[in-house]
């Protein structure tokens, strides 16, 4: 199976592992992100990449790389929404009210936005359909210390997922979230570093390329069928127990 695929947050992390992951497999990549020079290094002049510098918070934006990625390849079968951002960890009280409403744009206006176009390009291509999985989060569960802004939003992503997949469903359009924990990312790398400076034991991590490859398997399933939510973490991770 080959298709297209858009992807917001694809300049780094496990954007840009999927969008390896796509590549490699013959698909139509977007690469959706601020930094054009990070989508150019990811792209690597493929065929099947296309460079779509944006901002995820910006509804003209993703209109624009959304109409622009149709406009080649015809049509649009998947959304990864993936941007997302972590702000400095602090308790309540010490969380900036600016680092508060960046995390809600981003995070979650900004995949309302991805999502909104997506959904109305798959209403509309012939034959309709098409599939969106959103990029949640451990902490869409459980939070990690000093984290409100970033758990307020996850949690905030799975309600978005399972309004997207109730609105879809008379439209072949599918929804689904992975909730990954501890992917080894630039983040957790300093998290490890860190800790490591600390004299502490690192958190337990999982390799990027699995993450993508997860996300491939909710992407290429047949239509009749969907992964509402995956959870990938380490195995090691206090994800589950009592205190």
């Amino acid at each position: 199976m080959t298709g297209t695929i858009l992807i917001t947050g694809a300049s780094s992390g496990i954007g840009a592992a999927t969008a390896g992951k796509f590549l490699r497999e013959g698909w139509q990549v977007g690469l959706f992100a601020r930094r054009r020079d990070a989508l150019e290094r990811i792209a690597g002049g493929q065929a099947g990449a296309h460079v779509l510098p944006g901002d995820v918070t910006s509804e003209s934006s993703v209109a624009r790389a959304i109409e622009s990625l149709v406009s080649t390849t015809g049509r649009l079968d998947v959304l990864f929404n993936n941007a997302g951002l972590f702000t400095e960890p602090a308790p309540i009280d010490r969380v900036s009210v600016e680092d508060w409403r960046r995390s809600v744009e981003v995070n979650l206006t900004g995949m309302f936005l991805a999502a909104r176009a997506a959904f109305g390009q798959m209403r509309r291509q012939v034959p309709r359909g098409g599939r969106i999985v959103n990029n949640g989060s451990i902490s869409a569960h459980v939070p990690r210390e000093g984290a409100a802004p970033y758990s307020a939003t996850k949690h905030a992503v799975t309600g978005l997922t399972r309004q997207i997949s109730l609105d879809g469903r008379a439209l072949g359009i599918a929804c689904g979230q992975i909730d990954v924990g501890n992917a080894r990312t630039g983040l957790l790398e300093a998290i490890e570093q860190k800790a490591r400076a600390e004299g502490v034991q690192p958190p337990p991590t999982i390799e990027v390329d699995l993450v993508a490859d997860a996300v491939w398997q909710m992407a290429t399933l047949p239509a009749h069928a969907n992964v509402l939510f995956m959870t990938l973490m380490a195995n090691e991770m206090p994800y589950v127990g009592r205190g």
